[in-house]
């Protein structure tokens, strides 16, 4: 897989989104990183809720993110998504979140998804995710 495949997306802080100190709690980074997801596939021309009415479910196997400089409230940030891998049963993409000059790293994670099925089962990676047009250019949003 081309490890060049990227989406970029602008975010700005909301005040419900911080602690009372003002920064970015440490949860919205990983509902950023679902963001920075489901923007990436809906520009290859899918969205996840076609996914979902194919009886198809991505779930999160494996999620971590790193932490570097902290986020405060009403900053614009930028959030770039990795394609970096995608092979029969599983989805890995990678994350940076940095200000919105792109001067400074604040965050990076990774997650892994798995493919299910409405039961849980575990299900092949289906040939029409693994062959849609995946932009290997940033978009600004």
């Amino acid at each position: 897989m081309n490890q060049s495949i990227f989406h970029e997306i602008s975010i700005r802080v909301r005040y419900h989104e911080v602690d009372q100190m003002g920064f970015l709690h440490h949860s919205r980074y990983l509902t950023y990183f679902e963001i920075g997801r489901t923007e990436f596939l809906r520009t290859s021309g899918f969205t996840y809720k076609e996914f979902e009415a194919k009886g198809l479910y991505l779930v999160v196997a494996n999620i971590f993110c790193k932490y570097k400089y902290p986020v405060k409230y009403d900053d614009l940030i930028r959030l770039i998504t990795k394609l970096e891998k995608m092979s029969i049963g599983k989805i890995v993409h990678s994350y940076e979140i940095w200000d919105e000059h792109k001067s400074r790293i604040h965050a990076v994670g990774e997650s892994t998804l798995a493919c299910v099925d409405m039961h849980g089962r575990l299900q092949k990676i289906p040939d029409f995710l693994i062959n849609l047009n995946y932009p290997d250019l940033s978009s600004t949003g």
